[in-house]
């Protein structure tokens, strides 16, 4: 049986959708506050849907009973500090609890990382699964979480776990809609006139999971992979997206200092009407760094061929115009 962690999720629905339409039987997590994903309903017959959280270990050790492969894609994501050691904590408790069982019961996992658990490259070399991060980034609760989460995997495959970590860059997909990834199209849709000189990777959802499903399907173990399909400039994403939408692109750089400035005013704005910034000092500061990463690993030991990042950027435009 093949059990997926956090299939309500942008990843996870993805990745039980692809199982469910080679007709294979699946067990998927679910919290009791979550709501089966739409895409997922036409496939009811093979998934046995479970209510378990990753941190209730009584319930998730039921959910465990027959299980030979995991797909672990569950984890909370926030940007917010006040989140930030209830969220490191779920994170990686979570993720220790389900490497566990994966030994206790023999099962093979496949874990959903993050390029932001990945080191960054010297200048102008592409960034590959061998740059770790030196010292825990203390400002990006992020990334100390994904870090964190994957040592518990690194510790699992020490003790004898036949595991494989995946580290996708940015995930974009339809499926989105306008939270995660969706907020960049969005911000665009609306007219945004700044972009930034900095570069990072892209990679369509479907995608991932197809890699992650090649992964656990392969004699692979206790190796981590870049997820990325290809390396853009953030002035160049977008263009492409304003062009999707009809709109004029942004013309005028956003300086770092400008950066800086406004994601301090959004912090106010934010503490001030209790809803999330629209820009977090960490995604503006990342704005103008390049992060250029290489894909070379996976392309070569699963002979992957990416779908190109301008097709998916068309297909998320065309599902938010409808939407």
């Amino acid at each position: 049986m093949i059990l997926v962690t956090g299939a309500t999720g942008f990843v996870g629905s993805i990745l039980a959708r692809q199982l469910a339409q080679q007709n294979i039987p699946l067990r998927c997590l679910k919290r009791s506050t979550s709501v089966m994903p739409v895409i997922l309903q036409p496939y009811a017959g093979l998934i046995d849907w479970v209510e378990a959280d990753i941190l209730d270990t009584p319930k998730l050790e039921d959910a465990f009973e027959g299980v030979t492969q995991v797909y672990h894609c569950a984890a909370w994501v926030s940007f917010k500090e006040a989140h930030k050691e209830p969220m490191i904590s779920t994170n990686v408790m979570g993720t220790a609890n389900v490497v566990n069982l994966c030994m206790e019961h023999d099962a093979r996992l496949v874990h959903v990382s993050s390029i932001a658990a990945v080191g960054q490259a010297k200048p102008g070399q592409l960034i590959t699964e061998k740059n770790h991060l030196e010292e825990t980034p203390a400002n990006n609760i992020y990334s100390i979480s994904k870090l964190e989460s994957e040592m518990e995997v690194w510790r699992g495959i020490a003790e004898g776990l036949d595991a494989v970590i995946v580290n996708p860059s940015v995930i974009i997909g339809p499926s989105a809609g306008t939270d995660g990834s969706g907020k960049i199209f969005e911000t665009v849709r609306k007219g945004l006139k700044f972009y930034t000189r900095g570069t990072c990777g892209l990679v369509d959802v479907e995608d991932v999971a197809r890699c992650m499903i090649a992964l656990m399907n392969s004699n692979i173990t206790a190796e981590r992979y870049i997820v990325n399909a290809e390396n853009w400039r953030y002035k160049d994403l977008m263009e492409a997206i304003a062009l999707c939408f009809n709109l004029n692109p942004p013309t005028t750089e956003a300086k770092p200092w400008m950066l800086e400035m406004a994601w301090r005013g959004a912090s106010v704005i934010g503490a001030i009407t209790g809803n999330d910034p629209s820009l977090d000092k960490i995604a503006a500061r990342a704005a103008t760094v390049e992060q250029n990463y290489d894909n070379s690993k996976i392309v070569k030991e699963l002979g992957f061929k990416f779908k190109p990042v301008a097709e998916s950027i068309k297909e998320v435009c065309e599902a938010l115009k409808v939407n």
